[in-house]
């Protein structure tokens, strides 16, 4: 009976209480900062699994374009919302599609599958602009694709007729509206992505990792219900633009700038959030 106390005694010393969370769980104790990615790495170019990465980027980016385009042509050509999966098929053929492949192509690429989601995270040091710019090249080929053998099932005549899923400003908004409805949501997506993938997070809490797709996709489900109204949801330039190629009329080309700019913002002042606010990354560094 002695050794089973003397046991549990060894055990509670090694194995203590997890960190609270809140502001205790703000200490550096038992993490370090890891170091910010090369502005240029020549040596990806050297290495299959950059390589890798990019084709997992293109398929999974090429995978999401098929399944979501198809959702909402689905959807167009019902002849009314209850006949179909209406707004919320849409949004959640979305949002289980980024759960799905960001489970699949998180431990290869990182799984962006959008490129304001690459944009912000190089923004934060955590990839080189190498690979960005990769991964951004890539994502739109496969969205491109993806759109593509969309068209190619629905015929030329029904792929028009239901405007290809093209991202516009719906009417009875403005462009500006378009814009904040795009930044705002594109935010909603990046924070999340920040958050869900927090190494330091990670480090004190063991199931962060897996859980990761699920937040991700839940944010792109929530933003899709608020936002297709306005402009049909992009937050992703590559899924606005694959759509928009193969489409190819002059309003889903009017509103494209709105699908990229306002993206671009809401990705970029999702990592000054997370990195200044919330993480306090550049006070720590100087201390």
């Amino acid at each position: 009976m002695e050794s089973k106390e003397e046991d549990v005694r060894v055990g509670a010393t090694k194995f203590s209480e997890r960190q609270p969370i809140g502001t205790a769980a703000q200490g550096d104790k038992d993490y370090k900062e890891p170091p910010p990615a090369p502005l240029f790495e020549p040596g990806e170019l050297k290495s299959w699994s950059f390589y890798r990465a990019g084709i997992a980027e293109f398929v999974a980016t090429f995978l999401f374009l098929y399944i979501t385009i198809l959702t909402v042509m689905g959807v167009n050509r019902s002849p009314s919302k209850c006949a179909s999966v209406g707004i919320q098929g849409i949004a959640w053929a979305f949002g289980g599609m980024i759960f799905a492949l960001v489970y699949c192509t998180a431990g290869i690429s990182g799984g962006h599958i959008n490129p304001a989601v690459t944009f912000g995270l190089f923004l934060a040091r955590k990839l080189s602009l190498t690979r960005a710019l990769f991964y951004i090249i890539m994502q739109c080929l496969g969205a491109i694709c993806g759109a593509g053998v969309v068209k190619g099932f629905e015929g030329n005549a029904r792929y028009e007729m239901f405007k290809g899923g093209a991202n516009f400003v719906n009417s009875g908004y403005t462009k500006g509206d378009g814009l904040g409805a795009e930044i705002v949501g594109t935010f909603v997506l990046v924070y999340t992505v920040f958050s869900a993938t927090d190494a330091k997070r990670n480090a004190r809490d063991s199931h962060v990792p897996i859980l990761a797709p699920l937040p991700i996709g839940f944010a792109v489900f929530l933003v899709h219900l608020a936002t297709i109204p306005i402009t049909g949801t992009g937050i992703n330039p590559a899924r606005s633009l694959g759509a928009a190629i193969i489409y190819n009329r002059d309003h889903a080309w009017d509103d494209q700038w709105i699908f990229w700019v306002g993206p671009f913002i809401g990705a970029a002042l999702a990592a000054v959030y997370h990195q200044i606010v919330i993480r306090a990354i550049p006070f720590k560094t100087r201390a």
